[in-house]
């Protein structure tokens, strides 16, 4: 498992190999412990020692001369830790704002559907009473919806194209929904089989 540590390094002597190894068997244990009570996972808290011990090889001769190499390997796992959570934080927020958006549209979506009846009058009809639905939005809302929901585009290429922030995107389509939901009742649920034709 250690060999793959000595690939690349130069001049690095057999002293250097036996003690880094000796550092290994007697810390690694101790750095996964240290990891796993912040990242919680055995993985994620072995991984962090691994990718420590990695670093401390690639930049042995920091290590090789710090007065006290426990404290020293502590401090690199701890950066890797907050590091590792910092990502996880990211990530947990954009979940959970995903899944804010989800329980949205499902309400919407549920809300349509118990409106929805069947008992409507010529295809022409509806589909005039979507385009006049669509058509009192304004401008740059009607636009996100189009861009969203006729021609397919995720939100991050329409803030994009449109140079607009993520959040804009979702407030107009947060507006498009209500207004759309106003305008249609219980038609809202035929808007894109309407339009996707």
């Amino acid at each position: 498992m250690l060999d793959g540590y000595y690939q690349g390094a130069l001049a690095i002597d057999s002293n250097d190999k036996y003690y880094f190894e000796n550092l290994y068997r007697l810390y690694y244990a101790k750095m996964v412990r240290f990891a796993k009570q912040y990242v919680l996972s055995d993985e994620d808290a072995e991984n962090i020692a691994q990718d420590t011990y990695s670093d401390v090889w690639e930049r042995w001769s920091e290590l090789h001369n710090h007065p006290n190499h426990l404290a020293f390997l502590l401090f690199v796992v701890k950066n890797k830790c907050i590091d590792f959570l910092r990502r996880k934080t990211t990530i947990q927020n954009i979940y959970r704002q995903l899944a804010e958006q989800q329980k949205m549209l499902f309400s919407l979506n549920l809300q349509a559907l118990e409106q929805f009846g069947t008992d409507f009058k010529s295809e022409n009809d509806i589909a005039t009473a979507i385009q006049q639905a669509l058509n009192s939005l304004p401008a740059r809302c009607r636009d996100i919806f189009y861009k969203s929901k006729i021609e397919g585009k995720k939100h991050k290429d329409i803030a994009r194209e449109m140079d607009i922030s993520i959040n804009t995107i979702e407030t107009q389509m947060t507006i498009a929904y209500r207004k759309l939901r106003e305008e249609l009742k219980d038609l809202l649920p035929l808007l894109l089989i309407f339009f996707l034709d």
